[in-house]
């Protein structure tokens, strides 16, 4: 019962973990792509080089609904859960869920932005 209880603690925390920094990262590609024509320095910011403004919004949108697909299983199944100390534990999903979230909307984001650019739709 126990084990049970730390899984789906471990398993919230880890979510929203990757949720927050999911959301920071987004709004590192979408806020600079959107509003550079306003206001030029946060072109400087535009580290992803997205093509347009209304083409990083929608891969930004397009990126969300397919990591919600994607998590929905972990949701389900939950973090595995290792008898470890708090802070190993604390570290080692922060690593995982934390840096997974901040890196993998970078990439996937790109990754549509190109696909949507080079398919013409935007």
């Amino acid at each position: 019962m126990v084990h049970i209880g730390k899984q789906m603690l471990m398993t919230r925390g880890s979510l929203t973990t990757f949720s927050i920094a999911n959301d920071v990262a987004k709004y590192f590609a979408i806020i600079p792509a959107a509003f550079a024509a306003v206001y030029p320095q946060l072109a400087m910011l535009n580290v992803m080089g997205l093509h347009s403004p209304s083409s990083a919004i929608l891969s930004a949108v397009i990126f969300n609904a397919l990591i919600i697909v994607f998590l929905i299983p972990l949701a389900l199944k939950g973090v595995s859960y290792r008898p470890l100390s708090a802070s190993a534990m604390l570290r080692r999903n922060l690593w995982i869920y934390g840096l997974g979230g901040l890196l993998v909307p970078f990439i996937g984001i790109k990754a549509i932005d190109l696909l949507l650019t080079l398919s013409g739709l935007v």
